[in-house]
């Protein structure tokens, strides 16, 4: 059995080629459905009509599609990681609460006699911390 021979180097190519490109449609597809739906211009109408013509007739729709929308494709992006980058940001400054923001005297204060009375600073250190938050 001669396999090599049966499959020359330049089938394995445009095997190769052929796979990738069509990998490469699919990807195209799915942002453009994805695009589709995150546009705020878009009416429903249009976005059903967008979504039918891309799934109806794909290969042509995909291609209409990036011809006549393709240039805000990437600013929709854009925005949209904003979005979330700012929506992230907001979650840790939640989640960091109190401890983001400087306290006042009173409550380093109230934290440090938390501290001595617990045994874990000697009355010394204490006073010395007292004077530093005083100061």
């Amino acid at each position: 059995m001669n396999l090599a021979y049966d499959y020359p180097v330049l089938g394995v190519f445009w095997t190769t080629m052929w796979i990738f490109l069509w990998i490469l449609w699919f990807v195209m597809l799915f942002r453009i459905i994805g695009d589709i739906f995150r546009d705020d211009t878009l009416s429903g109408g249009g976005k059903t009509g967008w979504l039918i013509f891309v799934v109806v007739l794909p290969f042509l729709g995909v291609f209409v599609y990036v011809l006549a929308r393709g240039k805000g494709m990437g600013e929709r992006e854009r925005r949209h990681a904003q979005a979330r980058q700012q929506a992230f940001d907001e979650q840790i400054r939640e989640a960091a609460g109190s401890g983001a923001q400087p306290q006042s005297e009173a409550e380093q204060l109230a934290k440090l006699s938390e501290i001595r009375a617990k045994g874990d600073i000697s009355d010394d250190e204490f006073r010395r911390a007292k004077e530093k938050i005083l100061h």
